[in-house]
């Protein structure tokens, strides 16, 4: 009976270690617990964001576009200077990166983020924005919610639970993109997809999602659920439209290709020119910039984070012209603010260049009673410009509320894609994740 017993143990142990119950045990458990802190990390991430909406739209931003023109003019100068200085005494660095600074974490462990240089990264973001530099709020958001992975990681690090360093990363920069744009698919999706061109990152959806669902929660309790892209019609099928889908997919991908070099241009000036010189320099340009604008359109619409420009657009009658001439401004607002030292993200600025250029499509077309070609125009120059078309259609579809708009955006986006090339507006992204992984050069 003893032999028997020892027998059946024996024979016990080796089906465990060939079928791997205790490995299986093991990951059940860290996937549990990385779970649990992802949804931590975008519970946390959601009220952050907010008050870094609050502090840039509320706080400073609506009540600097209420000055006079005159003033207004020089208000980008100012949000550079504090945004300098913020980086220089807060800093560790006086990087104005910030998703970049997510890639680099990502793909390199000995570049970790930092959470003592977070506070200046906040505070140059909300000066260069809320001031009226042309960027977006999603880059710090992004940036805000891997540092806080990053340092919830390091924490469960100690504890022996967690292993990959770069679960809570993604969580995190999914959860700050989630919440900024009220689109936790988005969110997830975008963080997966930005760190490798025409790849994803690999094991860490689940993760994601999380993050991204908790932060959306916490956000919009705080925020509000109002989306940030009204839209009026339902989309059409018919094989013209889906032409012109591709037409304008094209259109965008050179324009995409181009902006992404002028950007590019724009960050070696940056890291190399000393504030002292590229600080009046680009506060100068910016308001000639500004002036052109409110001279052909009686409105601010050069500088600012852009939801107002996509405002604008969507109001019938606009020549066509006008709307290429605004879009040509816009984009060298953007690249100006980011030679400048500004701290703010790509992804909006991308999205009001793709509004601007569909809007200006669907005039030539005739179609200005739909919005149909101007999310067309986002999903193909957002899609192209940080080769994400996933996340540019997952985006459209999700802040419009309009999955008609899928197909059309995905034939936009894929034509887009073939014309960009492997150009982006970051040198961060890496090859394939089954390639051997390098940095993409600025060639």
């Amino acid at each position: 009976m003893i032999e028997v017993r020892t027998w059946i143990e024996r024979w016990g142990r080796r089906l465990r270690e060939i079928v791997g119950i205790e490995e299986l045990r093991a990951f059940a458990q860290r996937s549990r617990e990385a779970l649990l802190v992802a949804a931590v990390t975008g519970a946390v991430t959601g009220v952050g964001v907010a008050l870094f909406d609050r502090a840039v739209v509320d706080g400073l931003l609506d009540r600097v576009f209420e000055l006079s023109p005159w003033i207004l003019a020089g208000a980008p100068l100012c949000g550079l200077a504090l945004a300098a200085a913020a980086l220089r005494w807060l800093c560790r660095d006086a990087s104005s990166s910030s998703a970049d600074l997510y890639l680099q974490a990502f793909h390199d462990a000995r570049r970790p983020l930092v959470l003592r240089d977070v506070p200046g990264r906040m505070l140059a973001a909300i000066a260069t924005l809320g001031f009226g530099g042309a960027m977006g709020l999603e880059g710090p958001s992004l940036y805000l919610g891997a540092s806080l992975g990053t340092v919830l990681h390091e924490r469960f690090k100690r504890l022996g639970r967690v292993a990959d360093r770069r679960v809570l990363l993604v969580a995190g920069a999914a959860a700050g993109v989630a919440a900024i744009f009220k689109a936790p698919a988005t969110g997830a999706v975008f963080a997966l997809e930005v760190p490798y061109q025409d790849d994803l990152a690999r094991r860490m959806l689940l993760p994601a999602l999380v993050g991204s669902a908790t932060s959306y929660l916490s956000f919009v309790a705080i925020n509000g659920t109002e989306p940030i892209l009204p839209v009026r019609g339902t989309p059409p099928f018919s094989f013209v439209d889906l032409v012109g889908a591709v037409v304008l997919g094209l259109l965008a991908g050179f324009g995409a290709r181009a902006f992404s070099i002028v950007v590019r241009f724009a960050k070696r000036v940056a890291a190399s020119v000393r504030a002292l010189v590229r600080i009046p320099v680009a506060g100068a340009i910016l308001a000639v910039l500004f002036a052109t604008g409110y001279a052909l359109t009686g409105r601010p619409i050069v500088i600012g984070v852009g939801y107002s420009t996509i405002g604008w657009a969507l109001t019938t009658n606009r020549a066509v012209w006008l709307l290429l001439v605004v879009l040509l401004l816009r984009c060298c607002a953007t690249a100006t603010t980011v030679a400048g030292g500004g701290v703010g993200g790509l992804f909006i600025p991308l999205v009001v260049a793709g509004a601007l250029l569909g809007r200006a499509v669907g005039g030539v077309v005739g179609d200005f009673d739909t919005t149909l070609f101007l999310v067309i125009g986002v999903a193909a120059f957002l899609g192209a410009g940080y080769r994400v078309p996933l996340a540019a259609v997952t985006f459209v579809a999700e802040t419009t509320g309009r999955p008609g708009f899928i197909v059309p955006g995905l034939l936009a986006a894929v034509a887009a894609e073939l014309v960009m090339g492997r150009w982006s507006v970051t040198p961060y992204q890496q090859a394939p994740a089954a390639e051997s992984p390098r940095k993409q050069g600025d060639s």
